[in-house]
């Protein structure tokens, strides 16, 4: 079982001023393609996981958005660690129908 969720939101700064969209897109697209159990809110993304490897993808995400064209990005970071286990369904289970 999962030891830690890490809920994310990317503030890239971007080089002309235009939409920070697709520079979110691309930090999306670094957790897609890790694998790990996630879901995208509107306003954050929360990640399933490991804690090292889920903060390894946050490191990942921002030189990806740096790469992609942003030379300053703000990471706003939620984590919640439990060594017994943690996940997103049992949190949010009471709220479902």
């Amino acid at each position: 079982m999962a030891n830690a969720l890490v809920s994310i939101q990317i503030i890239p700064k971007t080089p002309n001023g235009e939409s920070v969209i697709p520079y979110v897109d691309r930090a999306i697209e670094v957790i897609q393609q890790s694998g790990v159990k996630h879901q995208v809110n509107a306003l954050d993304t929360t990640m399933e996981g490991e804690l090292t490897e889920l903060l390894d993808i946050v490191r990942q995400m921002n030189e990806a958005v740096h790469e992609f064209g942003s030379d300053s990005i703000i990471s706003q970071i939620k984590i919640l660690y439990g060594p017994d286990g943690v996940s997103m369904d049992q949190l949010t289970e009471k709220y479902r129908p």
